[in-house]
């Protein structure tokens, strides 16, 4: 259990979710809105071997994180350090090399097959981004939570890239990403996962900013709940909350309502009613649990409240996917029809 609580096997879980989501909720469904096969696209053993190199990617971060973090988790979390503790610095760091090996090779092997140089880069350039963040980017302004943040984003992307890269490779349906708007809007819905992701970790990373602000001032880090206060860091959050809901306000009113591939007869309300009990309100519960955060404890709650919005948000895939197969008469993961 210890090595599993190492490397983060809860968030692992989380990142498998949502690349299986945007693969057979968003892109397959997608695919066949225009009659053609999905068997076009990247096969099954390409695709889980995307995922493992993406899960031995970020379990790689998770450890070289705990890695240089050991004084720091000692005031913070010290009933939960594991690196120095149970497993040594030495034993972390062949663990974050093996599996940033495996994980790189993977990825680059499946960039080959895709013939994707965008997927290569991505492969090769999140380790990299994961090892400077951990040794030295997190303690800087602002900068940290923006690396995380983009990190997260690349989760759903690399599936769309790497579906839409394979699918280029045969003559007649590679044709037809020119002809037709498949890959555009592909890549527009999946793009959309990615924001929200980006978003979504962008505030919780500032959020566990203001819950480690003790360990971080005694190693000089510069987080945002040091440069500007606990007060400030939270309006800052309020701000990009804001933001966050309006975006997704308009996006519902003037792109998904009324989109012609999920049209219905009647009024479609259901979309509206998930993002509002989905992530509206659990967007004004989080920010009624930052106004009364005090201590360490309700910032931890706080934090672990926000990775409940990103799974909620995520699970927006699933009335996509509904929506979709009962606009376009699609039997729902090819075992019923929704009417």
């Amino acid at each position: 259990m210890t090595f599993l609580n190492l490397i983060r096997y809860k968030n692992l879980l989380f990142i498998i979710g949502l690349q299986f989501l945007i693969r057979y909720a968003i892109i397959h469904p997608l695919f066949k809105t225009w009659g053609l096969e999905t068997s076009y696209l990247l096969p099954n053993w390409q695709f889980f071997l995307l995922v493992a190199a993406t899960v031995f990617i970020a379990a790689a971060g998770y450890v070289i994180n705990d890695y240089f973090d050991t004084r720091i988790d000692a005031i913070n979390k010290p009933e939960k350090v594991i690196v120095g503790q149970t497993i040594t610095k030495k034993q972390a760091s062949l663990i974050h090399q093996l599996f940033t090996g495996i994980g790189i090779a993977m990825g680059l092997f499946v960039a080959y097959l895709c013939k994707s140089i965008s997927l290569g880069l991505l492969i090769i350039m999140v380790p990299g981004l994961l090892w400077f963040y951990s040794a030295s980017y997190k303690r800087q302004f602002l900068t940290g939570n923006i690396i995380v943040a983009i990190n997260a984003s690349f989760i759903p992307l690399i599936i769309g890239i790497a579906e839409i890269s394979y699918l280029s490779l045969d003559q007649n349906y590679g044709n037809l990403l020119y002809q037709t708007p498949i890959s555009k809007t592909i890549y527009a819905w999946v793009c959309g996962f990615a924001a929200f992701a980006f978003i979504g970790t962008l505030i919780r990373e500032i959020i566990k900013d203001m819950e480690d602000e003790k360990g971080d001032r005694e190693m000089e880090s510069r987080s945002m709940a040091i440069v500007l206060g606990i007060k400030k860091t939270k309006l800052v959050v309020y701000v990009l909350i804001a933001l966050t809901l309006a975006a997704i306000l308009y996006l519902q009113f003037n792109v998904i309502k009324g989109y012609a591939l999920i049209e219905t007869p009647e009024e479609n309300t259901l979309s509206l009613r998930y993002i509002i009990f989905g992530i509206l309100i659990p967007f004004g519960y989080l920010v009624f649990l930052l106004i009364k955060a005090k201590n360490k404890l309700d910032f931890h709650q706080a934090s672990n409240f926000m990775k409940f919005i990103l799974v909620t948000g995520s699970l927006y895939a699933f009335i996509f996917y509904f929506l979709l197969c009962r606009a376009q008469g699609m039997a729902m993961f090819d075992l019923f029809i929704i009417k």
